[in-house]
């Protein structure tokens, strides 16, 4: 079986996507991905082949690359669109890149369309390797996921069953020409050092240990899906919905977690962070045992990279973006059936007409005191505990005057709307994105 043969096996049920995108660095794994795909297109039915290279500007010499990738997509017929990214400094310069790269992967994906990534089983072997010395748990030693949602679309590497030498040798047979990144010698990059320096070693005693690797590799993808998958039934009691819906943040109720072990306890809640968050590794789950185990009376919180875990009533809570910030006083009129904007807190607006007066939105300042219809003046206070809204909440929700007299509590039933109901003070809270990747 040729080498173009298992490629179209292994892409075989991808052949309805709208488009195959080929990510083409100019290297010799995505040259020859490229050239098989073409040559493939050639004889069958494919979906319609584009190739993007993406441009990081990090070393002159790559400012000639676009245009070699550019006259390797003209000679086989094939598309090419190139980006050119910004990539931010900061600790990790090849985690930078990386982060620019699948942006501009992602931009360019329509509905349903496929991205080819051309990593190879070496590649694998290295990435478990690599992962090993990070102390990473079973879904990092997974590696590189064979397929996974991007975007719009999906990604997928079709050539983790092949070898780099395969890759050499189909290269050197059709005289493919291809790019030399002059940074992959450079072995002060540990991904070079395990290439150059422990592959090798290891090669010479096993002759089979890319193999082998990339093999436990599988393993382990299939043992970190069996663990979402119990993740996912220890999940299904805790998502029941909140008494708040309104609030629109992502939550979970604590007591189905608590009835687990320690183990299943971090598990679960990996997967649930696992697209909120980057996650602490194992020795730095401190922060969820304080908040797990704090007094009832307490308000704890577990600071983590992307937010914050808070616990109030009886449930989790994922905080992040303007939730962060206490928000800035309004100044703007009452909306009137049509949303106000509260900086750093989401809008607000009244449903029906409010009579003449002297109205204003503020937030609470402390010592508030709210009439109602039968039960005279009552402390806001003592209503919110009644109402068990969570304490991060209080300090953001709007709150309605007219004449310095307090009038409306927004979105509580009882406490948003005069007796007549004539009018109803609502707020739609911030939703931040990152909370909903």
């Amino acid at each position: 079986m040729t080498l173009e043969e298992r490629l179209l096996a292994t892409l075989a049920p991808w052949r309805d996507a709208p488009a195959w995108l080929i990510a083409l660095s100019g290297g010799l794994d995505s040259t020859v991905l490229l050239h098989m795909l073409a040559g493939l297109a050639r004889r069958q039915p494919l979906p319609p082949l584009r190739a993007i290279h993406v441009h990081h500007g990090l070393q002159s010499i790559a400012d000639g690359w676009p245009a070699h990738c550019q006259r390797l997509c003209a000679a086989l017929g094939v598309p090419l669109q190139v980006e050119r990214v910004d990539v931010s400094p900061g600790a990790s310069l090849e985690q930078a890149a990386r982060q620019a790269r699948y942006a501009a992967f992602e931009s360019a994906l329509g509905a349903g369309d496929l991205l080819l990534l051309a990593q190879h089983r070496d590649d694998q072997a290295e990435t478990l390797l690599f992962r090993l010395m990070r102390g990473a748990g079973v879904l990092g030693l997974a590696a590189m996921p064979a397929q996974r949602v991007l975007g719009r679309g999906h990604l997928f590497r079709p050539l983790l069953n092949l070898s780099r030498d395969e890759l050499r040798a189909y290269a050197d047979e059709h005289r493919l020409r291809w790019l030399e990144d002059p940074s992959n010698a450079n072995c002060r990059f540990s991904r070079n050092y395990l290439r150059h320096r422990i592959m090798p070693l290891l090669a010479a005693r096993w002759p089979q240990a890319a193999v082998t690797l990339a093999r436990s590799a599988e393993h382990l993808g299939e043992a970190a899906q069996l663990l979402d998958e119990l993740a996912q039934q220890d999940l299904a009691a805790a998502h029941d919905a909140p008494a708040f819906p309104w609030l629109a943040l992502p939550s979970l109720s604590l007591a189905p977690l608590l009835g687990l072990s320690e183990a299943r306890q971090r598990n679960a809640l990996r997967y649930w962070l696992r697209a909120l968050t980057i996650l602490p590794d194992s020795q730095h789950w401190a922060g969820w045992q304080a908040l797990r185990d704090a007094r009832s009376d307490s308000v704890p919180l577990w600071r983590l990279a992307g937010g914050e875990l808070r616990r109030a009533d009886g449930r989790l809570w994922w905080l992040s973006g303007d939730w962060l910030r206490a928000p800035a006083m309004p100044t703007a009129p009452v909306g009137q059936n049509r949303p106000m904007a509260l900086p750093g807190n989401g809008c607000a607006w009244i449903d029906g007409v409010l009579p003449a007066g002297n109205w204003r939105l503020a937030y609470r300042q402390g010592g508030e005191v709210l009439k109602l219809a039968g039960r005279g003046h009552r402390d806001l206070k003592r209503l919110l505990n009644e109402r068990q809204l969570p304490a991060f909440v209080r300090g953001r929700l709007p709150l309605l005057y007219d004449d310095g007299e307090l009038r409306a509590v927004a979105n509580l039933p009882g406490l948003d709307a005069p007796p007549d109901g004539q009018w109803r003070l609502r707020w739609q809270p911030p939703i931040d994105d990152q909370g909903l990747s």
